[in-house]
């Protein structure tokens, strides 16, 4: 059993990798134009937090070391997004920007990391941390939900890359059959609750790709894409 999950686990390190690389091409764009344009700092910021969260938990849970390992490879690519919006966004998305740092990948962290290393100890410290990386993971789903709707009031594909859904779904279900493996209960709820948004991205995928885009809306609208940031563990 423990072949099988550690197979598991590498398979779904490498397809977090690839979840966590899907936004190179809006950087790319950001690097390009010199400019954030109308790009959101918040679906990053929060993502660095949650890996950061998730690469803790996987060093203090013993034979989570996979989660560690994937998350910790987020830390740095969220870390780099963030440096590249402080340097390329308008001084108020950067005051923005800063302020959100501050709060919740340097305060928040801080708080969560202290308190369970000096107030909690051995199962209830892993619980404690399990109950925070697996509640801010279904409230970064919000985005996705945000995408459907989106589709839904369009008729329109253009909003919700196929890809960004396909992975979804994959990362959702490796990270949830892993979970089942070692029966850790914090990485199968928000990853489930991922396979089921995933799946539900792809049924409207196929409703709605021949379907023609509403007029209500504009090309502009196609920010809201860059923000389907899924959970890594």
């Amino acid at each position: 059993m423990e072949s099988l999950s550690f197979f598991v686990g590498v398979i779904g390190n490498i397809i977090s990798v690839l979840v966590f690389l899907a936004p190179i091409g809006t950087f790319w764009r950001i690097v390009k134009h010199r400019s954030t344009q109308d790009f959101e700092s918040l679906p990053y910021v929060c993502t660095l937090l949650n890996s950061s969260l998730w690469t803790y938990y996987g060093i203090i849970k013993p034979g989570e070391i996979l989660v560690a390992t994937v998350n910790g490879f987020g830390v740095v690519v969220e870390a780099a997004y963030v440096t590249l919006f402080l340097i390329y966004a308008p001084a108020k998305m950067r005051a923005k920007t800063v302020a959100l740092v501050s709060l919740l990948d340097v305060g928040f962290l801080a708080a969560a990391i202290l308190v369970t290393r000096l107030a909690l100890q051995g199962d209830t410290r892993i619980d404690a941390l399990g109950f925070i990386c697996s509640g801010l993971n279904i409230v970064m789903y919000g985005s996705p939900l945000a995408a459907m709707k989106t589709v839904v009031t369009t008729k329109s594909v253009e909003f919700m890359p196929f890809f960004l859904s396909f992975f979804l779904f994959l990362n959702g279900g490796i990270w949830t059959i892993y979970a089942v493996l070692v029966r850790d209960y914090f990485l199968a709820v928000p990853n489930g609750t991922g396979l089921v948004l995933g799946t539900a991205q792809l049924v409207l995928y196929a409703l709605y790709r021949n379907s023609k885009p509403s007029n209500k809306f504009s090309i502009e609208d196609g920010s809201q894409e860059e923000h389907l940031i899924a959970s890594s563990s």
